[in-house]
């Protein structure tokens, strides 16, 4: 048996009614395939099965390559790559469905690169990706809650996001101390326009610093107190972050935008 790395943050799934469950999430007959981190083949296998008409795995791990060669001869088109490093909106003709039990230690570093890298035209049709369940919550948190913030806020800009299940350790080898949980990711058809999404990044960034201190402070360094802003967007500066919508900021982001430029 292949021995995980903990250095990539490897858990190989093995439950097959999970593995069944994260297949049959959307329908992926003869459709392009993008899987991250197929480790040992179990979901590929699963993947294989329901006929796509292709399926691209990106592996890091060479030992695992060999063994994926060895399994699905050429039924795969394997890119031996880390996946923070590939270009995902050249490498596909075709919108491409993506699976991903993500390694937990890059999980939320992957996710805000590709929305980060989002144009207008979506290189996906979905994602169905699984996370360490705490960071599951903070990105599906809702307005007013403790897990609410800039993973939240960045997630949900240009993507619905739907909970599919949680899962418990014994579905991995090796077990993992922590649940975790699987997430559906598909393209919002409006979302309010940013010119460069890292001044998301950055409004978040400065706003969250201090989450539980009201966002007087915050605005000011990036507003310089512009009662215009405040009043457009009928904010009330004695709130805290967590306190304001995620149009809100998407809105505060735009208005930076027209102020810088």
């Amino acid at each position: 048996m292949i021995k995980a790395k903990k250095s990539l943050g490897q858990n190989f799934l093995i439950d097959k009614n999970i593995l069944n469950k994260i297949v049959n999430t959307t329908k992926i007959q003869d459709k392009t395939i993008l899987e991250i981190g197929p480790g040992t083949g179990n979901l590929t296998s699963c993947i294989l099965k329901k006929n796509p008409k292709k399926i691209f795995v990106i592996e890091k791990d060479e030992e695992l390559i060999v063994d994926l060669k060895n399994k699905f001869n050429n039924q795969l088109t394997i890119i031996n790559d880390d996946v923070l490093d590939v270009d995902e909106t050249i490498l596909f003709k075709d919108k491409v469905i993506v699976f991903g039990n993500l390694p937990y230690n890059i999980s939320t570093e992957i996710l805000s690169k590709w929305i980060i890298n989002l144009k207008n035209n979506f290189w996906f049709e979905s994602l169905i990706l699984m996370f360490q369940k705490e960071v599951a919550d903070r990105i599906i948190a809702e307005l007013n809650t403790s897990n609410y913030g800039r993973l939240s806020i960045i997630s949900n800009w240009k993507l619905n996001i739907k909970k599919i299940c949680d899962i418990k350790p014994g579905a991995f080898y090796p077990r993992p101390k922590i649940d975790s949980s699987l997430l559906f990711f598909s393209p919002k058809r409006n979302f309010v326009k940013i010119k460069n999404p890292n001044n998301l990044e950055k409004i978040t960034r400065i706003f969250f610093n201090q989450r539980r201190k009201m966002i007087k402070k915050p605005f000011n360094q990036l507003f310089n107190g512009d009662q215009r802003v405040l009043d457009k967007l009928k904010i009330n500066l004695n709130l805290r972050p967590q306190n304001l919508s995620l149009n809100t900021y998407y809105n505060l982001t735009s208005e930076y935008e027209n102020l810088i430029s």
